[in-house]
Formats: C-alpha cells, sequence, structure tokens
C-alpha cells in the first residue's frame, strides 16, 4: 500500500500548473511538482528566520497540493473554493489510507490545519504559496512574458500577503 503512495506523490511531477496555462496560454508551464519544491525550500529558509516549527511547516508544504495528484490543479474559474476544499479532502483522506495507520492520523491532522489556517504555520504557509507563484512569474517574465500578462499574479500576491517580512520579499520581486 505504501507503495500506491509513493506512486500519487510522483504523479505530480506530470501535472501542470493550471494557471499558467489557462492564462498565459502556456503549454509547458511548471509543474505541480516543481512548484511543491520550489516552495517547500522557500518555506524552510523563511520559516526558520521567522521562528516557527519549520518541521511542520515543510510536512504542511509537501502536501498541500498532493491532493492534485488525483484531481489536477483545479483554478477557482473551474471550481468553487468551498467544492475544491471539500473534493482536496476526500482525496487526501484516500491517500493517506495508503500509508500505516501510525502516519495516517498525524498527517490528516497536519492537513486539516493547513485548511484550517488557524495555526501562524498554515497562514505562513499559505501566503508563502503566494510568494512563490510570484517567484515563477517572475522567471516567466524574465524569459519574455509580458508583465502586464504577469501582473494578476502579483496582484494576487500582494493581496493575500501579510506577513511583512514576505511583503518585503514580494515589493523587491515586483520592481
Amino acid at each position: 500500500m505504501i507503495d500506491e503512495f509513493f506512486k500519487t506523490t510522483i504523479n505530480l511531477k506530470k501535472i501542470p500548473r493550471q494557471g499558467w496555462k489557462n492564462k498565459l496560454g502556456m503549454t509547458n508551464p511548471e509543474s505541480v511538482a516543481d512548484h511543491c519544491f520550489s516552495m517547500s525550500v522557500i518555506a524552510m529558509v523563511l520559516s526558520d528566520l521567522q521562528n516557527l516549527d519549520t518541521t511542520k511547516v515543510l510536512k504542511m508544504s509537501l502536501m498541500h497540493d498532493l491532493a492534485e495528484s488525483i484531481i489536477g490543479d483545479l483554478t477557482n474559474e473551474e471550481i468553487s473554493k468551498k467544492e475544491k476544499e471539500k473534493l482536496e479532502n476526500e482525496t487526501m483522506k484516500k491517500i493517506f489510507n495508503n500509508l500505516p495507520d501510525s502516519l495516517v492520523e498525524k498527517y490528516l491532522s497536519i492537513w486539516n490545519e493547513y485548511q484550517e489556517r488557524q495555526t501562524d504555520e498554515a497562514v505562513f504557509l499559505h501566503e508563502v504559496d503566494k510568494l512563490e507563484m510570484a517567484f515563477q512569474a517572475n522567471v516567466y517574465a524574465n524569459e519574455g512574458i509580458q508583465k502586464q500578462k504577469l501582473q494578476p499574479f502579483f496582484d494576487t500576491a500582494s493581496n493575500e500577503i501579510k506577513n511583512k517580512y514576505l511583503m518585503e520579499i514580494l515589493s523587491k520581486l515586483s520592481q
């Protein structure tokens, strides 16, 4: 059964980030796995700098888009936030059921904490998710995609990031 969990995880490499495809018309955007890796490294460093529980932040980061390995990267235009959350929660339970019982509750608890955004770590990670998106938009800008096409991604990050340290990093990126 654990091999099924790993196969599901590896499938993230094949799932393209749908927002880049839909809004920029990209045919070969980064994968969800690419995003998760970058986000995890950013989260690790910034979490340590802010004295958060970095182990928990990393676990949240590594699992935050895991449901997409099965349901795909659904955008707000395709499904409501509430419907997506319900679908992701159901999918994560199925994914975690391929793990030993000793891990299922532990990981579901971390997943639920992330979804509920009630802890500093969960709030922080949601904001890092947007910061990583802005970093990727900056990469695409440097590769020749027009800044005006990328502006909505920077605007979303700017609207959702409240952490002062993350805002400072974002403002340097947006210049």
